[in-house]
């Protein structure tokens, strides 16, 4: 029971955290870092195990489904440069960079744990990064490069952190003899992913009730995690082929109702899963903390401080340098013409180089480490410490950081998402076009209306509707949806302005069900 009321109080504690955070409009994991670090100095506090293989599985799959599943493979593609260069060598020399630092501050320390903690803390965090940028207004380019970083650089990272844990169980093995089997299970993943996708997609078609559909959901995420970590398979990769896999042909087959109740649960599971993360890990940090003298606990705060200080330098000196390189390339003609695109401003780099927040993925890899790694315990407290040091020094700077660069006004999604209505809301009119009933005029009529706003409001969207729930108007949002999944597939649109419409379709179809 009293564990039952911990976890109450703790859950209340975090949802008036959030409402604060929201109201001076910081990024939530900043004060739940905050609460777990009080929650560690709590007397008489709870004290929760949670098996170190479980963690990744917990923390990691469904939310790195979540953050795939509203994945734009188009702009994945038009900023594939930024993108990669930020998932693979932004990542590559933080986690060298750490190494380097943590073997000089601690010589002892073997390289594969020194690459492990580099690792560990090399990927930025998607929700924190998602909290601001829902805040403030940035040019739609920094937030698709942003976006697919945070989604990309968890593989990355979390492969070398696979192959550095690897080496440590098994002292025998050297790199080289990783390097066939890792090929294999990054092709091997991507396959997977693909065809799990396929396969639960005709296991699920006729669930159609809402808690039965979203559990399967669930737990589709996370059998397809522990199968590809069971076949030697990257857990990482394979959800994320499969969660875009999904993503690509769930809107076509997928109720109104069964979304809108789909889209609430998970937004809500995944808050709910960085909760229990920055409880977890502060829990972990009390039997750390007490065990150590204060000549030891200035030591391994000493070394945290300075893991903090590579991690945030090292991006920043990255992203300035690849801003420098290419308008200096692109000053001299240098560069070729579909890569000027890309070349970013002073002003976009320093914002990019400051959204270098850590999160949930660092917390979930640390607290994964078996319990016989070799510095095991300072690991999770650096790890902790880089994510609260980030989501504080960072987190509370971001927004008036942004608005200080007082970038230009650029919406494309809501030009895109007006073009959308004007073709899903034309298509609509034809398919009620010929019937000549009361209705059918009065539908033609607020159809009209609803093209007149796409036209002169580029940012208006559906009206509400007050018309009768007959089948002729379910007719006609059937064949608006029809519309807007073919500008999605011949790409005239994005997923942002595609979900956009998506949602004030499924809102027009749920009330012609009422």
């Amino acid at each position: 029971m009293l564990t039952f009321e911990w976890i109450i109080g703790l859950l209340l504690a975090a949802v008036a955290l959030s409402a604060l955070a929201r109201k001076i409009k910081v990024p939530y994991p900043t004060f739940l870092a905050v609460g777990g670090v009080l929650l560690a100095f709590v007397p008489s506090g709870p004290s929760w195990a949670l098996e170190p293989k479980l963690a990744l599985a917990l923390f990691v799959a469904p939310v790195l489904l979540d953050a795939a599943f509203d994945t734009s493979l188009r702009d994945l593609r038009n900023n594939w440069l930024p993108v990669s260069t930020l998932v693979l060598v932004a990542v590559g020399i933080t986690t060298v960079a750490v190494a380097v630092v943590a073997r000089w501050l601690l010589p002892d320390m073997p390289w594969p744990v020194a690459i492990a903690l580099g690792a560990i803390v090399a990927p930025p965090d998607a929700a924190a990064a998602t909290a601001i940028l829902r805040q403030v207004k940035l040019p739609y380019r920094i937030q698709k490069i942003l976006e697919g970083e945070s989604l990309l650089n968890d593989a990355s990272s979390l492969l070398i952190y696979r192959v550095a844990v690897g080496l440590i169980a098994a002292e025998h093995m050297k790199v080289r003899e990783f390097v066939p089997s890792l090929a294999v299970a990054l092709v091997g993943s991507l396959a997977a992913g693909y065809l799990f996708a396929q396969v639960w997609m005709m296991i699920t078609r006729r669930i159609t009730e809402a808690p039965s559909a979203i559990i399967t959901q669930f737990g589709g995420t996370f059998m397809v995690w522990i199968i590809a970590e069971h076949l030697g398979l990257s857990g990482i990769l394979t959800i994320i082929a499969y969660a875009i896999t999904i993503a690509r042909t769930a809107p076509a087959r997928t109720s109104a109702r069964l979304r809108v109740s789909s889209y609430t649960v998970w937004e809500t599971v995944i808050f709910v899963l960085n909760v229990l993360a920055f409880m977890l890990i502060g829990m972990q940090l009390r039997p750390i903390w007490s065990e150590l003298d204060d000549e030891v606990r200035w030591k391994y705060c000493s070394f945290a401080a300075a893991i903090l200080a590579v991690v945030v330098v090292v991006r920043i000196a990255w992203v300035m340098s690849y801003g420098a390189f290419l308008r200096a390339l692109k000053a001299r003609g240098l560069l070729p013409r579909y890569v000027v695109a890309a070349v970013p401003s002073l002003r976009r780099s320093i914002v990019v180089s400051w959204c270098g927040m850590r999160g949930i993925v660092t917390l979930a890899a640390a607290f994964a480490l078996p319990e016989y790694f070799p510095y095991r315990d300072l690991i999770l407290l650096t790890a902790f410490a880089v994510v609260l040091g980030s989501l504080v020094i960072q987190g509370l700077t971001l927004r008036p950081l942004i608005l200080a660069m007082k970038f230009d006004d650029d919406d494309p999604v809501a030009r895109e998402a007006a073009h959308a209505r004007g073709v899903a809301f034309r298509a609509a009119l034809d398919e009620i076009d010929a019937d000549p009933s009361e209705e059918a005029e009065i539908l033609r009529l607020e159809y009209r209306a609803v093209l007149l706003r796409a036209e002169t409001e580029p940012d208006g969207g559906i009206a509400s509707g007050e018309l009768p729930a007959d089948p002729l108007r379910r007719r006609a949002i059937a064949a608006a949806r029809h519309a807007l999944l073919d500008l999605r597939h011949t790409e005239a649109i994005g997923d942002d302005a595609f979900h956009l419409v998506e949602e004030e379709l499924d809102r027009a179809e749920l009330s012609a069900e009422a």
